[in-house]
């Protein structure tokens, strides 16, 4: 699915993801259903917030053991650790939070942006 970088995509991508939930079989349990819409809901909003360019894409992989969450933008630049912030607002909770629910994470990088995967436990 191709979402243009505007904040209103966010929630377009959790329908899209508690859709695609929604038709596996066996069923995820919900706390796995969750942590899959929640990573979905970070890397989009990461992708709206800090990357160039005008679209982005969201990839939903089922295999028996784990759902793969894989966000695409024009944005060569890897996501960055930064410190939370606690008063303004800003953010800063999104990036750590995703490396904690997933089993493994990878950027791919290149000259028309990256991928940043998420393997989630199914």
């Amino acid at each position: 699915m191709v979402f243009d970088n505007r904040p209103e995509v966010v929630a377009e991508a959790r329908d899209f993801t508690r859709h695609f939930l929604d038709g596996l079989s066996p069923a995820l349990e919900e706390q796995a259903a969750a942590s899959v819409e929640l990573t979905v809901s970070e890397l989009v909003t990461n992708s709206v917030r800090h990357a160039h360019g005008t679209s982005c894409s969201l990839r939903l992989t089922a295999r028996r053991k784990t759902v793969t969450v894989a966000v695409t933008d024009a944005d060569p630049r890897p996501p960055r650790e930064r410190t939370p912030d606690l008063a303004g607002g800003t953010g800063g909770f999104g990036w750590p939070m995703v490396r904690g629910l997933a089993k493994a994470v990878s950027v791919t990088a290149g000259p028309q942006g990256k991928t940043v995967r998420a393997h989630l436990p199914r």
